[in-house]
């Protein structure tokens, strides 16, 4: 993998390998979600104990908010996967993931005091396994990983010849 100028191969593949990895990570959650016909959101959104926790009740107890919801966020996890891992349409990528992943954090944030019925991995206290990953995404988003081993690059190379051509002249 050749690295752009302003990144060593180093910089460059970890960038790649973690926008892949969490791209993995979202695609798979969307996945799981859409062949479980049992699955909803609706036990995760009952026990918003955040500062919008209404919001998430009033969901959580209108059947057509909920299948729109569970419709779209798997959907949504599904397709921020793919152009994560493909490296396509990665700034909106990033930007959907930041949003999803900001919601789910607000929705059960892990402050203290607060407790869940259902099962958590380990004792947070304000950062999570969420907060991370949103911190994650956020990385990738700032260092355009899109740019970098992906479709991004080669669309954009379509879409204007004259200026990737340009770009390329000075770099």
């Amino acid at each position: 993998m050749q690295a752009p100028a302003k990144y060593t191969n180093f910089q460059a593949t970890a960038l790649v390998v973690l926008r892949i990895f969490i791209g993995w990570h979202f695609f798979y959650e969307g996945l799981s979600k859409l062949f479980n016909s049992y699955w909803t959101s609706a036990g995760y959104l009952a026990q918003s104990q955040g500062l919008f926790k209404w919001i998430f009740h009033n969901i959580a107890a209108s059947p057509s908010m909920l299948t729109f919801v569970d419709h779209f966020n798997t959907w949504a996890l599904i397709l921020i996967g793919l152009g994560l891992m493909a490296g396509l349409l990665t700034r909106v990528s990033a930007i959907g993931a930041i949003v999803l992943l900001a919601l789910y954090y607000v929705a059960v944030p892990p402050f203290v005091g607060l407790e869940y019925s259902m099962p958590m991995e380990g004792s947070y206290v304000i950062v999570n396994k969420v907060l991370i990953e949103l911190a994650a995404v956020v990385v990738l988003l700032a260092f355009r990983a899109g740019e970098i081993f992906g479709l991004d690059p080669w669309i954009a190379r379509k879409r204007n010849p004259a200026r990737a051509g340009a770009a390329q002249a000075n770099a």
